[in-house]
């Protein structure tokens, strides 16, 4: 029986559905402008004038069967069912004038008891093979067997909204209806959009079954211990998981369920910018034939990609197939986290680069969900920016932040996990004075903590924050350790950490009804004597 769109009232009779990767490059490099192949063989591509995600035109619409579940406000923005209608006829519209179609059938999740089935309907060769990278594809028997998908994602990205329609506010909406099962993508030609539409449907269905769905990458051990690192993008999720030493199960988004962990995605997408083999030597080998490149410069005559060159953006990126980094753990599903690492760019320069969590100072911190937005993550954003993101991925989280923290305290305590705080950020002083962390002393405190280097080391109670600072760790140098010995001004520091604590506590306060009094309690206290 051949292929067809026609039940959504799309008349478009050629229709590619999981090509494979050298047709799409021939589809790509022919039709698509900006489209090219690297030295090294991936697809170099051009996502247009959005060069990262639009969260103020992401839109959920509301309905009586889901609208309770919803944390409504800045994030989660309700849209109503006739003008999600106006926005669906739109792209229907677009896609039928279109003479080729994309389609990409495949599930999210790789434990077959929680996955979904997905099916993506685009005009561009380019988001086909994203999403084919993104997600994990069906064998030639189960892409026969595949039938109706669980959600269906039509991107016509290539085709602005009406910023005349009610609720838009600007060309550019991304709408999802839980209850059609449906995702509308208007006026944005970024890649991650789609992703990430996916993980905010994961983020809203998994709760439901008493699983806790994280904005993480994890990675597991010899001994079969798993280690779950959560951070927003731009924290090193994604670099510090991909360790020689451990099996890589994922690098972004991930599910804990009562059998143990599964990636819920069947590729990586790595921040390109600065990108070196001597940095991240997985990663730089994993940009091959069959990898994306997104928006990154290169040399015209050679077509080397020179990953220094922010010219288009600094949010340049590479999706590839989980299976292209050599240590992957696939299927990627593995069992119960032994520890969780909290990973946050401090801007402020005052937070240690390690530091162990109680299980309540570890739900206040993922309430919490600090870092700093990098520059290039997000449209309008040139500079590292301090931030506060619930669950570290509040963009993509359709519950109350509490639901999320309920559930990994639970599991925390179930497992005997151990929670960490890692700062990637800044030693030395705040952004503009002090210095980036380096990468070879975090990767030795995360080889610390996984090598259990930390059993009988000494360690100092933080007098504001409360948390346990070790006094040594191998292959990083004691001072740094503790942040105020890495300052000049010792009096700053303190005036700088203060500062910090009272924008922690502004923020909680919006979580604190609803959220037991022992979490409460392990958030930071400011110093008396320092008077702001």
């Amino acid at each position: 029986m051949e292929f067809n769109l026609k039940q959504y009232g799309i008349e478009v009779t050629e229709i590619y559905r999981n090509s494979s990767v050298p047709v799409l490059y021939e589809l790509g490099l022919r039709l698509e402008k900006g489209t090219a192949i690297s030295d090294t063989g991936a697809l170099l591509v051009y996502s247009g004038k959005k060069t990262g995600r639009s969260p103020k035109d992401k839109r959920i619409v509301k309905h009586p069967d889901s609208e309770k579940n919803i944390d409504w406000g800045d994030i989660n923005i309700d849209l109503d069912e006739h003008t999600y209608m106006v926005n669906h006829e739109r792209a229907i519209d677009y896609l039928n004038i279109k003479e080729h179609l994309y389609v990409v059938d495949a599930y999210a999740g790789w434990d077959p008891n929680y996955r979904i089935k997905v099916r993506i309907i685009c005009t561009r060769a380019y988001h086909a093979l994203f999403m084919q990278n993104m997600l994990i594809m069906p064998s030639k028997q189960e892409l026969t067997d595949f039938g109706e998908p669980d959600y269906v994602i039509f991107n016509a990205g290539g085709f602005k909204a009406n910023s005349y329609t009610t609720k838009m506010t600007s060309k550019t909406s991304i709408d999802v209806n839980l209850e059609r099962k449906e995702i509308v993508i208007l006026g944005t030609e970024y890649a991650g959009e789609m992703k990430k539409g996916i993980f905010s449907v994961m983020n809203y269905l998994m709760p439901l079954q008493d699983v806790m769905s994280m904005h993480c990458s994890a990675n597991v051990g010899e001994k079969e211990d798993v280690t779950i690192l959560f951070g927003l993008s731009g924290t090193g999720k994604t670099t510090l998981s991909a360790d020689p030493k451990r099996k890589l199960i994922g690098d972004d988004e991930h599910c804990w369920t009562n059998e143990g962990t599964f990636n819920i995605e069947g590729g990586c997408y790595a921040k390109a910018v600065d990108l070196s083999q001597e940095k991240e030597p997985d990663i730089f080998g994993a940009i091959k034939f069959g990898t994306v490149l997104e928006n990154v410069g290169y040399a015209e005559e050679t077509r080397r990609v020179d990953y220094t060159d922010v010219s288009i953006t600094e949010n340049t990126r590479a999706s590839y197939p989980i299976n292209y980094i050599n240590n992957a753990k696939i299927p990627c599903v593995a069992g119960h986290p032994k520890n969780i690492i909290f990973l946050t760019c401090d801007a402020f320069g005052v937070l240690p680069p390690i530091s162990k969590l109680t299980p309540e100072q570890a739900s206040y911190h993922f309430i919490s969900g600090y870092t700093a937005k990098v520059a290039g993550t997000e449209m309008g954003v040139t500079e590292p920016q301090a931030t506060f993101s619930a669950c570290f991925g509040a963009a993509f989280m359709m519950w109350h932040p509490n639901k999320y923290a309920e559930l990994l305290s639970n599991k925390i305590k179930e497992h005997n996990t151990t929670a960490w705080l890692v700062n990637t950020g800044w030693t030395g002083g705040a952004y503009g004075v002090g210095n980036r962390m380096k990468l070879k002393y975090t990767r030795a405190m995360i080889d610390a903590i996984h090598n259990e280097d930390f059993g009988d080391v000494e360690f100092v109670v933080d007098e504001n924050f409360g948390f346990q600072i070790p006094t040594v760790c191998p292959n990083v140098p004691s001072d740094i350790l503790t942040p105020k010995n890495t300052w000049t001004d010792k009096e700053e520091y303190e005036k700088v950490k203060n500062k910090l604590i009272l924008l922690f506590q502004k923020n909680f306060k919006q979580f604190e009804e609803g959220v037991n009094k022992e979490i409460i309690e392990a958030g930071p206290i400011v110093t008396e004597k320092i008077v702001l």
